[in-house]
């Protein structure tokens, strides 16, 4: 079903001053493009970013056969256990991966 867009109403100048100014970004190369918005606030202190906090990782369905004592450790924690066998298993492969390229070596000399 399609929804009715709302009217927007531009007074006529501003419109073509808008439509002139859009005319004239196609035809600039890319680089020559101002994207700067002077309105935004400038970020100039990232000490406390951090990196990934916003990464999720894709996640795939498989069927997997677990014995039935680690699945019991889990389920015994309450809800929420695929989750942490999902956590246990990414620590997992993440000790290997730290194993195999320790901070420092370069992925040439392993």
């Amino acid at each position: 079903m399609k929804t009715a867009s709302p009217e927007i109403s531009v007074p006529s100048d501003v419109a073509a001053v808008l439509l002139a100014d859009v005319l004239a970004a196609t035809r600039l190369p890319d680089g020559e493009i101002d994207t700067a918005d002077p309105d935004a606030p400038e970020l100039a202190d990232w000490s406390k970013a951090v990196r990934g906090r916003f990464y999720k990782p894709r996640k795939v369905q498989k069927t997997m056969r677990i014995d039935a004592d680690v699945l019991a450790f889990f389920e015994a924690q309450g809800p929420g256990h695929l989750t942490r066998m999902n956590q246990a298993l990414r620590e997992a492969m993440l000790r290997a991966l730290r194993r195999r390229n320790p901070p420092g070596q370069s992925k040439r000399q392993a």
